[in-house]
């Protein structure tokens, strides 16, 4: 694996020389996403957004990327995703892919993205499936990690390390997001109205996002038969093969809450 977290190195090699596998891994991140946007009124951002590949898919009257860093990419710089500089009931959506897990208080964070946007506004989430498969790669890869003894819903205890931004508790959607009961009893605010679980053989033939692995270029066809197949295995089972997952979060009217 070379250049872990290397989110500049990742970019410039985005664009100047394109991996067709991973574009279209990250388009299908980003892709489904725009069925919650109204692409000619709503006004968005990232949060934790990374190399910024969203900006390729999303579509929106205004689409801010953010993150915690001064990459020259980005809208809006230096942004802690726990105390964003976004008024109150400002935005239609807000996009957080494969951040929640790095986020040391993930159930702050809710409360912070309930607080920006506007009644009736979505969360739209993409993040990993601590599934067997995952914890695998994690276990070989030695990279992040995973707990499942935690109380994913303390604001007040730490879910991965404060002082590295590149640490990750990849168990943290999972103990989010699993339990629809217990998700809705703690974050009232909130309802979950999509779940769903993605990526498995798209994913291991992209030669990952920031760590890039070896990886053999195919032709669309291919990536879209990788694609039907990991559908297929995703949906029936889930907990061993889906190393991703999608969740949608609408935020309730305040009568409602």
């Amino acid at each position: 694996m070379k250049n872990e977290g290397g989110v500049e190195h990742a970019r410039k090699l985005f664009y100047e020389k394109p991996n067709n596998n991973l574009i279209y891994l990250l388009t299908q991140r980003f892709s489904w996403m725009n069925d919650y946007i109204d692409a000619d009124n709503d006004e968005g951002a990232e949060v934790g957004c990374g190399q910024g590949f969203g900006k390729e898919v999303i579509r929106a009257k205004k689409y801010l990327l953010t993150d915690f860093n001064d990459y020259e990419w980005l809208d809006v710089k230096n942004v802690n995703a726990l105390h964003t500089p976004f008024e109150d009931n400002s935005l239609d959506f807000l996009i957080a892919s494969n951040m929640i897990h790095h986020v040391p208080y993930p159930a702050a964070f809710m409360k912070e993205a309930a607080r920006i946007l506007k009644p009736g506004g979505y969360l739209l989430v993409q993040d990993v499936n601590c599934s067997l498969l995952m914890r695998v790669m994690l276990h070989l890869m030695r990279i992040e990690g995973y707990a499942y003894d935690k109380n994913v819903f303390d604001e007040e205890i730490a879910q991965s390390d404060t002082e590295d931004l590149w640490s990750g508790n990849n168990a943290v959607p999972n103990l989010l997001f699993d339990d629809t009961d217990k998700f809705h009893r703690n974050i009232p605010y909130f309802r979950i109205v999509k779940k769903s679980f993605s990526e498995c053989l798209t994913y291991l033939a992209s030669g990952g996002v920031t760590a890039k692995t070896y990886y053999i270029p195919l032709p669309s066809f291919a990536l879209k038969t990788l694609g039907a197949v990991d559908r297929a295995i995703t949906c029936l089972l889930p907990q061993v093969f889906a190393l991703q997952r999608q969740v949608v979060l609408q935020l309730k009217d305040t009568d409602q809450s």
